[in-house]
């Protein structure tokens, strides 16, 4: 799996797995346990995690979501010392800790907060994002 393959739903928690286009929508399946389908119609507003950058300072403006999450891993790991419930001052210093050059007035606490949720989403449930490595077709 990578990031292409998954997808957040605006206004529903957690991430999902893309499965396939519908007449209706795309068919999804959350990333936990409970594996639930859905189908995210027009009206859904949906962000396929390969497509998102996090803003930042420098000439370019953004880096994207996959390089921030494998800095993430390089440098925590599975212990980040922050989760989604923490205070911004700690989210803040958490982010500038990964990505010193994250753009302060453009990042808000909430997109931190997502964040962490998110990457304790796939280390758990498709760690192979997070190491850049994809397993083989079938496995």
């Amino acid at each position: 799996m990578t990031l292409s393959d998954i997808a957040s739903v605006s206004g529903k928690g957690g991430l999902y797995k893309i499965l396939k286009p519908g007449k209706s929508g795309v068919l999804l399946e959350s990333l936990d346990a409970g594996k639930a389908k859905l189908v995210a119609g027009a009206s859904n507003r949906i962000s396929v995690l390969s497509e998102i950058s996090i803003y930042t300072t420098t000439k370019e403006g953004t880096v994207p979501l996959e390089e921030v999450l494998k800095k993430i891993k390089q440098s925590f790991g599975a212990d980040l010392g922050v989760d989604s419930e923490s205070d911004g001052t700690e989210l803040k210093a958490f982010l500038k800790s990964v990505l010193p050059e994250f753009d302060e007035n453009r990042v808000y606490v909430s997109d931190m907060k997502k964040l962490v949720k998110w990457y304790g989403i796939l280390l758990k449930e498709a760690p192979e994002v997070l190491d850049g490595t994809t397993p083989e077709k079938g496995s």
